[in-house]
């Protein structure tokens, strides 16, 4: 099966999900990270999606900074039921910045708890960046 650029997939784990995600540089790693993590949640939001957000995170590797990143997005669709249906990213060594537009979330269909550190290892293989993301359900 050949691979997009980036992307992401969900795969087998045995008592949480897992999902491997893959993409040319950080940014888009993280990008699909998101994209994906809304993809096992089953985020439906309500049309017309217009209101905007900024997050910026600091971490002290890439890793750490993922887990930040996907904890907040969590922690804000269950504390204020706002979710992303655009997603624009800077990351750069220790911090990212992230663009939201979006607008309530309606409906979503499997609750993610927390994003854990379990075997999280983001590497570059070639071109390629890529990390298998495990979340507490």
């Amino acid at each position: 099966m050949a691979q997009r650029s980036a992307g992401y997939r969900e795969i087998e784990h045995t008592a949480d999900w897992a999902l491997q995600v893959w993409a040319p540089d950080l940014s888009e790693l993280f990008r699909q990270a998101a994209l994906g993590m809304y993809a096992l949640s089953g985020i439906k939001l309500a049309p017309p999606a217009e209101q905007s957000r900024i997050i910026k995170l600091d971490a002290p590797d890439n890793e750490s900074l993922l887990v930040a990143f996907l904890s907040e997005l969590l922690l804000i669709s269950e504390a204020e039921r706002f979710g992303f249906s655009e997603l624009s990213l800077d990351v750069q060594p220790g911090q990212v910045k992230a663009g939201l537009t979006g607008g309530e979330i309606i409906r979503q269909e499997k609750e993610i708890k927390a994003v854990t550190f379990h075997n999280l290892e983001i590497r570059q293989e070639g071109e390629l960046f890529s990390a298998e993301i495990v979340f507490d359900v």
